[in-house]
C-alpha cells in the first residue's frame, strides 16, 4: 500500500495509526545498518548507494521479525533507488513446481546463517550493522543473552564476533491466508552478504551445514526479478508492507535519498 506525496498532517495520522494499533519490533538481530532518527523511526538500511540490496523479507533470517514495515521518503532520490516488491506465495509456488525435491530439503532442514561482525558499524558494507547496534548493548555478556534468546551462537574473534544463526525455518505456512511463503534471506545472504569479512556462498546453508546449489540460487533471484514490481519514491510518499506476504528490495541509486521505516510487530 502507497500513500503518495502524504502532506505532514497525513504522515503524523499514519504515525498515530501506527503507534496505537502496532507494537514496536526493537531491532535486534538484523543485518542493515541504520540510525535512530527519533522513538521507532530508523533510516531504512543505509547500505551504500551504488550497491542494489537483495530480496528479503525483513529479519528473516531470525526468529523474531516484524508483520509490518512503514517507510516513508523524506528525500526523493536523485535518480534510482525505487523499492521492488514481489509476493512471496507466487515465489513459493513457482519454485516448488521448478525445484521439487530441492524446496522439500529445505522443508525439512531449514537454513542455517552464518556472519562475522565488527565492533562498529562499517557504512561501506550492505551488511556492516556492528555487534554493538546489532545487540544494543557495548557489554559481550549482554550481548551473549540477547543472542542465546533469538537462539543465536555467538564465537568471539580478535576483531569482532562470528554469528551463527538456525537451522531456521525457510517455508513458512501463512495462516491468515491458507498458503505457504518463501520466507527466508537465502537470496539476499547467497549474493549480497559480502564483505571484508563475510563470505556470502559461506553465509547460508542448508541446516545441516551442507552448501547451496549456486545455479538454484540464482534461477530464484531471476525469479524474483521477473515477478516483483518496482515502487518509485517521491518526497513525501509512505509505504506500508505486509512482511509475511511481501519480499522487497532495493535498486541502486544516485543520492541523495532518505526513506524512513518503523518496524511493527
Amino acid at each position: 500500500m502507497v500513500f503518495e506525496n502524504s502532506t505532514s498532517v497525513v504522515v503524523k495520522e499514519i504515525i498515530h495509526v501506527v503507534k496505537a494499533r502496532y507494537l514496536h519490533l526493537p531491532y535486534v538481530g538484523g543485518a542493515a545498518p541504520r540510525t535512530n532518527v527519533v522513538g521507532r523511526v530508523f533510516t531504512a538500511n543505509e547500505s551504500p548507494p551504488d550497491q542494489k540490496i537483495p530480496f528479503h523479507h525483513e529479519m528473516a533470517q531470525v526468529p523474531e521479525f516484524p508483520s509490518k514495515l512503514f517507510f516513508f521518503c523524506e528525500v526523493e532520490p536523485g535518480s534510482g533507488g525505487e523499492t521492488p516488491i514481489v509476493l512471496s506465495h507466487i515465489v513459493y509456488e513457482k519454485m516448488k513446481e521448478k525445484y521439487p525435491e530441492f524446496v522439500d530439503r529445505l522443508e525439512v532442514h531449514g537454513l542455517l546463517y552464518t556472519r562475522v561482525l565488527g565492533e562498529d558499524d562499517d557504512p561501506s558494507s550492505p551488511i556492516g550493522r556492528g555487534w554493538k547496534s546489532t545487540f544494543l548493548t557495548s557489554d559481550k555478556a549482554v550481548a551473549e543473552e540477547r543472542a542465546a534468546k533469538l537462539g543465536m551462537k555467538l564465537e568471539w574473534l580478535s576483531n569482532g564476533v562470528k554469528t551463527v544463526m538456525g537451522p531456521i525455518p525457510a517455508i513458512k505456512y501463512d495462516k491468515s491466508r491458507d498458503r505457504k511463503i518463501w520466507f527466508n534471506s537465502m537470496v539476499a545472504a547467497y549474493t549480497g552478504w559480502e564483505d571484508a569479512r563475510n563470505d556470502p556462498v559461506k553465509a547460508v546453508t542448508f541446516g545441516d551445514g551442507q552448501p547451496l546449489p549456486a545455479d538454484i540460487i540464482y534461477d530464484c533471484l531471476k525469479i524474483l526479478e521477473d515477478e516483483c514490481v518496482s515502487i518509485p519514491w517521491k518526497k513525501g510518499d509512505v509505504m506500508l508492507i505486509d512482511n509475511l506476504a511481501t519480499l522487497h528490495s532495493r535498486r541502486s541509486f544516485t543520492p541523495p535519498r532518505r526513506v524512513l521505516a518503523s518496524l511493527c510487530k
